[in-house]
């Protein structure tokens, strides 16, 4: 077999495969998929780059996959959806397949160890590696994972459900993934550190083992509690933008509501980011759920297990207003830009 067919071949041996949803899964042209009958197809596909989205002197080779899963897995969760599938492509340098299982030398390689960690949170969610491919790059690592989820028809969450006067409310806390990132470039100790992580620890890494809230997307769902929803993975500030966009409203979001990840005031305090605020706004690859919901809903503190805080409500549109409003501390209010991360953004 070539090396390609190896990789393959031990993927395949080691993917779960899960009751329902996936007839034909690796081995075949194509998957053969089959969502309950009621049910409709929630599709995602997101690009994974090395140097942009991970760099592999920080991130452990499974810190890696997981965050790979975990971005596909996040956008279903916001759609309120249970995964069903997930194909993954992948390109690696030649040197990152070798030496590893089944080549003659009991030290995993790159790919296995990734593979560890992708595997791992797909388990976790009973989601079916189904399919895709694999290629030698002449670079750095590229992958493209799609993932495709069901939900009852006509039941799935959008961003464009939104009404003047919701709730606006957010699961777990915010800026943790980009203090980690800031801990990673500037903390010789913590690199270090990660570098070793091959699983999550408790929460307390959220940049390398994010959390996808699959669980608290289909509650919010079930019970019909929210109304329109979006994960941040750009960040608070454009994910809200994004939200306001699709429901043709504006928003108002009180700052000293806004629930602050522990890493994120370390960050302020040591000096590696200007401001903890900020961070929980503007810094993106937190994979929370951001949601609304009618104002008489009574939203509970906690969906299954994750803490859920109101952080400020929807307002009637006006092309006279920001779409954005920041309430102060001191009640006073300011315009808030949608400053999270955009591909192709200058300045």
């Amino acid at each position: 077999m070539t090396a390609e067919r190896e990789i393959i071949a031990a993927i395949r041996a080691r993917a779960p495969r899960f009751r329902g949803g996936v007839r034909i899964g690796i081995g075949d042209d194509c998957a053969v998929l089959q969502p309950k009958p009621g049910h409709e197809l929630v599709v995602t596909t997101d690009m994974v780059l090395e140097g942009r989205h991970f760099r592999r002197e920080w991130h452990s080779p499974e810190s890696v996959g997981h965050r790979c899963m975990a971005r596909g897995l996040s956008d279903i969760a916001a759609m309120g959806a249970t995964p069903l599938a997930v194909f993954l492509s992948i390109a690696v340098p030649a040197a990152l397949a070798e030496p590893g299982r089944g080549q003659g030398s009991g030290k995993p390689s790159w790919i296995d160890r990734f593979t560890d960690g992708l595997l791992a949170l797909a388990m976790e969610h009973k989601v079916t590696l189904a399919g895709g491919d694999t290629a030698e790059s002449p670079g750095g690592v590229l992958t493209d994972i799609v993932v495709l989820g069901e939900a009852p028809k006509g039941e799935a969450l959008l961003r464009s459900g939104a009404k003047a006067g919701d709730v606006i409310y957010v699961t777990g806390a915010l800026g943790g993934s980009a203090a980690e990132l800031a801990a990673l470039e500037r903390s010789p100790r913590w690199r270090a550190e990660a570098r070793g992580l091959a699983k999550a620890e408790d929460g307390m890494h959220p940049q390398l083992f994010p959390q996808p809230r699959i669980a608290a997307g289909l509650t919010l769902r079930r019970r019909g509690l929210a109304k329109a929803a979006i994960d941040v993975s750009d960040g608070l500030s454009t994910d809200l933008d994004h939200l306001c966009e699709e429901s043709k409203l504006r928003a108002e979001v009180d700052a000293a509501a806004l629930p602050v990840h522990p890493l994120a005031m370390q960050a302020e305090q040591r000096g590696w980011a200007p401001s903890a605020l900020k961070l929980a706004l503007n810094g993106g690859e937190d994979y929370e759920l951001l949601f609304t919901a009618r104002p008489e809903t009574r939203v509970p503190k906690q969906i299954a297990g994750v803490p859920v805080q109101a952080i400020g409500r929807m307002l009637p549109a006006n092309a006279l207003k920001p779409r954005m409003m920041l309430r102060n501390a001191d009640g006073s209010t300011e315009p808030l830009a949608a400053k999270g991360w955009e591909h192709f953004r200058k300045g």
